[in-house]
C-alpha cells in the first residue's frame, strides 16, 4: 500500500476537505497549497499525479493527532471532532436528512426488546450433545526408555 493510498483512505474515513487537510498540516508547521495537495489524490496515470512522500504523510499524521486529541493543555474528544466534520458535509439534493449507519449488536438476543436475553425461542434451542465414538488405538502401548538403561 502506497502513501497515497493511506492518505486517500484517511481523508475519506475522516471526511476531510482539502482546506481542512491544509489546516491540519499547518498545526505542525508544514505548509502546502491546495493544488499540491490535490496532486496526491489524482489517478496514477494523470499527468499531474505526484507520489505522496514520507515527510508529507508523517507530518499529516502528527497534525491529525493534534487535530483530533488536542494538546496537553487543551485536550479534545476525538468523537466530537469527527461528529463536527460529519455535520459540515452538505446533504445531497433530494435526501431529507443524512442517514447514519450503525453497526448491528454482536449479541442478537440482547438486542431484542420483546424477550429477556436469557430466553430463547424454540428455533434457537441447541441439539443435545452426543458423545463421539470411542477412539480406536492403532499403536499398542509402548514404553520408551529414551536411552536410559534399566536398573536391574
Amino acid at each position: 500500500m502506497t502513501n497515497n493510498d493511506i492518505f486517500k483512505k484517511l481523508r475519506v474515513a475522516l471526511m476531510l476537505r482539502d482546506d481542512q487537510i491544509v489546516e491540519i498540516l499547518e498545526l505542525v508547521d508544514f505548509r502546502i497549497s491546495k493544488t499540491e495537495l490535490s496532486a496526491f489524490f489524482r489517478a496514477e496515470n494523470h499527468e499531474n499525479y505526484v507520489e505522496c512522500g514520507d515527510q508529507v504523510l508523517r507530518n499529516f499524521l502528527n497534525g491529525l493527532v493534534i487535530h483530533l486529541r488536542g494538546t496537553k493543555e487543551n485536550p479534545k474528544n476525538p468523537n466530537d471532532v469527527i461528529a463536527k466534520h460529519k455535520a459540515q458535509i452538505p446533504v445531497k439534493e433530494g435526501a431529507k436528512e443524512r442517514v447514519e449507519f450503525k453497526a448491528k449488536p454482536k449479541d442478537e438476543q440482547k438486542a431484542r426488546g420483546d424477550q429477556k436475553p436469557g430466553q430463547k425461542s424454540a428455533a434457537d434451542k441447541k441439539k443435545p450433545f452426543k458423545k463421539p465414538a470411542p477412539k480406536v488405538q492403532v499403536v499398542e502401548k509402548v514404553k520408551y526408555n529414551f536411552g536410559k538403561n534399566k536398573k536391574s
